[in-house]
């Protein structure tokens, strides 16, 4: 591999949180465990290690988990698993379902429902939705809701509060539907906020731990809640051609995020950068979109900034603010403070 083809013309990539490899520890576990003989598809005792410290962290043993490989296939398999035929799902424009997943769900059967412009749900955006569905005449000429989706953190790096969620999952109870957190971006969730990992049992009906964006090589572990979504989650896994054969390696990588505190200390590394950031480039009077506590920023910016940034680093377009730009720099488990400090510089 030639060094423009790592380096990427020796740029700082901020574009994403997932340029690089692997955290150091993940890796080393890979080659320590590289010779060990285990059984195929996550029946192999370290992955059972790993169900086990996730269970521990969340303090529920009562939850049902499995390894997955990518975010988009993750999603596809729990909205198909819950959902019956004529059902389909409600999030908001800007949700990962509805934009950035190539219609993933729809080719399954589902549609992906739109309810609201906003970059967060509601509980008054669900119950609206609610109550329109039971006041339809002929419902059976409609798609039935029956599913809500929310990214946490969201699309644009905002955060939902537990009463939000209360209030989200609540209206949700009320009337039969099912609450799905997709937590590509989990780990950064719970470091300016009042939600604790313990708390998501409690607050939705399934949802999954991200590892491809928080430290891991790859991988995704949903965790099943509610009892009425369990079974046979693990034929539909296979179905869509997700059953990994040499799963160990899922087990491995989610057993080092979680036998000690490895994946709360990213997320805890990641934002921290990721507010110095923000905080310097404010003091410099730079404008953001979303007031975002986690490792995404969505900076607005001139098109002579642009360019000038795009001379030494990577970042995300995301479109334009009226004459200037929005672009979205993103921390990692291995982003360093000087190369912050050098885009910090060109402002």
């Amino acid at each position: 591999m030639t060094k423009e083809l790592i380096n990427y013309d020796n740029k700082i990539m901020l574009n994403c949180d997932y340029c690089e490899g692997a955290h150091q520890n993940i890796i080393n576990a890979l080659v320590d465990t590289n010779l060990q003989q285990t059984l195929g598809y996550g029946d192999d005792y370290i992955c059972d290690l790993a169900k086990k410290c996730i269970k521990k962290h969340l303090k529920n043993d009562n939850v049902d988990i499995h390894f997955l490989i990518v975010g988009t296939s993750t999603n596809q398999i729990v909205i198909s698993s819950c959902l019956k035929s004529y059902e389909g799902v409600l999030t908001v424009d800007s949700g990962h379902i509805n934009i950035h997943e190539t219609g993933a769900i729809e080719v399954t059967g589902h549609k992906v429902i739109s309810i609201t412009n906003n970059y967060k749900l509601t509980a008054d955006d669900v119950e609206k939705f609610c109550i329109n569905q039971q006041n339809q005449d002929g419902n059976e000429h409609y798609v039935q809701g029956k599913m809500v989706f929310i990214a946490f953190p969201t699309e644009y790096g905002l955060l939902y509060s537990k009463k939000e969620l209360e209030d989200i999952y609540n209206i949700c109870k009320k009337y039969d539907f099912y609450l799905y957190l997709d937590g590509a971006r989990l780990a950064f969730a719970f470091n300016n906020n009042d939600i604790k990992f313990e708390d998501l049992p409690n607050l939705c009906d399934i949802f999954y731990i991200g590892g491809t964006k928080c430290g891991a090589l790859f991988g995704e572990a949903v965790v099943i809640v509610n009892d009425k979504l369990k079974e046979g989650f693990r034929f539909n896994i296979k179905q869509r051609g997700a059953l990994l054969a040499k799963g160990r390696l899922l087990g491995i990588q989610f057993f080092e995020l979680f036998k000690d505190n490895l994946y709360f200390e990213i997320g805890k590394n990641t934002v921290f950068l990721a507010m110095y950031l923000k905080e310097k480039l404010l003091e410099k009077n730079v404008k953001f979109l979303t007031n975002s506590f986690t490792n995404q920023q969505f900076i607005i910016i001139t098109n002579e900034q642009y360019n000038k940034i795009n001379e030494h680093f990577i970042v995300n377009y995301c479109g334009n603010y009226n004459n200037d730009i929005i672009v979205r720099v993103c921390t990692s488990w291995a982003t360093k403070k000087k190369d912050i400090d050098k885009f910090i510089k060109l402002f």
